[in-house]
């Protein structure tokens, strides 16, 4: 079976998943490690409250963890991805504030984007385009999550 001929799976804006996780000291000090960030805002609680954050805040990439509660092998199976040609093409985060230690964070994923490119002579591919919108307890909007998964022909 060729890229085109891929089972029909859910449609540009269906949601993909949902998830929920909270904050947590540990893994902000493993990212902040795992980064090699020295910044001790991350570490220290005194120091975080010393610059004006209520807790510890996030390094900028911590909504990966995400991926921790998340069932990706249906994810795959859902989107009738070929994992063994999944590669993931680019990835951009968008925040609305950051994140600190105890926020409680529910992400929505949805596909906004599937199409074929290459031909012509190229490679043929599938690019899809997944968005996560977090939000905090509240509802309100902390972080959007693009990625671009790109799926290569046989």
């Amino acid at each position: 079976m060729t890229v085109a001929e891929a089972p029909a799976g859910p449609a540009v804006g269906d949601v993909i998943d949902e998830v929920a996780f909270t904050v947590e000291a540990g893994k902000v000090l493993e990212f902040a490690r795992a980064t090699r960030t020295t910044d001790p805002v991350h570490t220290d609680p005194a120091a975080a409250e010393a610059a004006g954050f209520p807790a510890p805040p996030a390094t900028a990439t911590h909504v990966v963890v995400s991926g921790h509660h998340r069932d990706q092998g249906r994810m795959v199976g859902r989107l009738g991805l070929a994992l063994e040609r999944v590669v993931v093409g680019s990835v951009r985060w968008r925040y609305r504030r950051p994140l600190v230690v105890g926020d409680r964070l529910r992400g929505v994923r949805r596909l906004v984007g599937d199409e074929q490119v290459g031909g012509d002579g190229r490679p043929e591919m599938r690019r899809l385009t997944l968005e996560t919108t977090f939000v905090d307890a509240e509802g309100a909007a902390a972080v959007e999550w693009r990625e671009i998964v790109l799926e290569r022909g046989r």
